[in-house]
């Protein structure tokens, strides 16, 4: 199984405007099947596993199963089997497992995962507000079209109506918050400003630790702010403040090159106020239309809170494996798995995309009688216009084995690929070979070798993990609903 991305995204999240409209723990045989009375969605037909409150559908499992047998180019292997569905399934429901004990040790209270989520939540909820607002309101006439392309030629009819709605719904939404602004009695604490800005100076050119970055950082204002100093109100509106802290965190919302220079000035802290106003007051009035309690919006957060406390739970079981790894541990390493760091196997290939296996089978026959390639090409390919390249097991995955096998000139076919839109029949004419070299050990080479053996370790490490919860909290699987699956044939 593939190791997803361990990175807990802590990314600021900007204010969208909308653009756009129109678990009982258990004993040693928990695991075992449960009562019939005691499974929740076993006649549902869509359902192939549950554990606790979660439930995984065949088309989450499937869609899963085409992720892991498509290969990534970036990742040191390749899938070279076709995975087990019950296998890969096991994984999805052990990560369910991780969420429910990550939720248990209240990692979701963790002050790092917290505000994301909030912030998330926050904007879908502005989303929501906003298409409501702007719903029916903009109208575009073709006079104003025509004149849209009179300033600007380069404009097609439907670029220069989309460039006009956007205007129309950045002025229509401006509006709402001033409306907004009033409604809600927003105070603004001019006395604070002066403090604010030298409390940002200090951050900005003395911070308590060093740091590579000339900006300031949401760790250091995490860090470096007072109680106090978090707490002081920059504006008030009806029921909610802002304070310095959420002023901070609207700043570092911003990319380092597009913050303002004028932080040093109660005007320049006026205007970032200014910003980070628009979100409260917009969600203050989400909240009055009941947006909040949007039965859609709310699973949509919490599967959002469920990825990132799934991603902090993988990154709390790897984070002390790492290097650095003793020099003969690493050459040892490297001896045992040569294949690994030396060039690849390269074939280079033309081939013709099929509808399906039959036109697959109509174009290879018509090769075989000595039709030409590019002839077949325009008779039979879902692509046109196609040309030779070069191809590998990074890129091929399960299927490079039987293209590898074939030697120069042959056509081979039909047999599936990777097409952009899933799975599809292909007919493919090898033109040429290029084996692979291995490559001997040495420094150039030595933190590729250590990246392997750590990411083998975090690896097992997980398996070893998702193993014990599996065996911790209850699930259960419906293999009558899964014997179908081929990953070779999702749609």
């Amino acid at each position: 199984m593939k190791l997803f991305a361990c990175k807990l995204a802590l990314g600021a999240l900007g204010l969208i405007i909308i653009l756009s409209i129109c678990c009982a723990e258990k004993g040693p045989d928990a695991h075992k099947t449960p009562d019939k009375e005691t499974t929740k969605k076993e006649t549902e037909p869509n359902v192939v596993a549950e554990i606790g409150d979660y439930t995984i559908t065949k088309a989450e499992l499937e869609i899963r199963l085409m992720s892991e047998i498509r290969p990534n180019p970036y990742e040191p292997a390749s899938q070279t089997e076709i995975p087990d569905a019950e296998t890969v399934l096991l994984e999805m429901i052990a990560e369910k497992a991780m969420v429910m004990e990550a939720r248990r040790q209240k990692f979701q209270e963790d002050e790092l995962v917290r505000p994301i989520v909030k912030q998330y939540m926050e904007k879908r909820l502005v989303n929501l507000l906003l298409g409501n607002h702007l719903e029916g309101k903009i109208k575009i006439t073709d006079p104003e079209i025509d004149q849209k392309i009179k300033s600007n030629p380069k404009l097609d009819r439907e670029r220069a109506k989309a460039l006009l709605a956007r205007e129309k719904s950045v002025e229509i939404i401006n509006q709402y918050y001033d409306e907004l602004y009033k409604k809600f009695h927003v105070q603004k604490k001019n006395q604070n400003f002066y403090t604010t800005a030298q409390i940002h100076q200090r951050l900005l050119l003395n911070p308590k630790e060093p740091r590579k970055a000339t900006f300031i950082r949401i760790l250091q204002v995490k860090n470096e702010l007072t109680p106090d100093e978090k707490k002081i109100v920059l504006a008030t509106y009806d029921k909610g403040k802002i304070t310095l802290e959420d002023w901070f965190d609207a700043l570092c919302e911003l990319s380092p090159p597009s913050r303002p220079r004028d932080l040093h000035t109660p005007q320049g802290v006026e205007r970032l106020l200014e910003r980070a106003l628009r979100m409260p007051i917009f969600v203050a009035e989400a909240k009055l239309y009941g947006f909040d309690k949007d039965e859609n919006l709310l699973n949509k957060v919490k599967e959002y809170e469920d990825n990132i406390l799934l991603n902090k739970a993988r990154r709390e079981k790897i984070k002390d494996i790492m290097g650095p790894i003793p020099d003969e541990q690493l050459v040892d390493y490297f001896n045992k798995n040569k294949e690994a760091f030396g060039t690849q196997d390269m074939l280079n290939i033309d081939q013709i995309w099929c509808q399906d296996f039959k036109t697959a089978q109509k174009a290879k026959a018509e090769l075989d009688n000595g039709k030409d390639f590019e002839a077949v090409r325009q008779a039979y390919s879902l692509q046109k216009k196609s040309s030779p390249f070069n191809t590998a097991l990074s890129n091929e995955g399960i299927f490079f084995k039987d293209l590898w096998k074939e030697e120069p000139n042959e056509v081979v076919g039909p047999i599936k690929g990777f097409h952009p839109d899933g799975i599809k029949w292909r007919v493919v004419k090898i033109l040429e070979k290029t084996p692979g070299k291995a490559v001997e050990y040495s420094n150039e080479i030595k933190r590729r070798v250590e990246m392997n053996m750590l990411d083998e370790q975090r690896n097992k490490t997980l398996e070893k993990y998702r193993k014990e919860l599996l065996e911790k909290y209850s699930y259960e699987i419906y293999t009558d609903k899964i014997g179908d699956i081929d990953p070779l044939d999702i749609p």
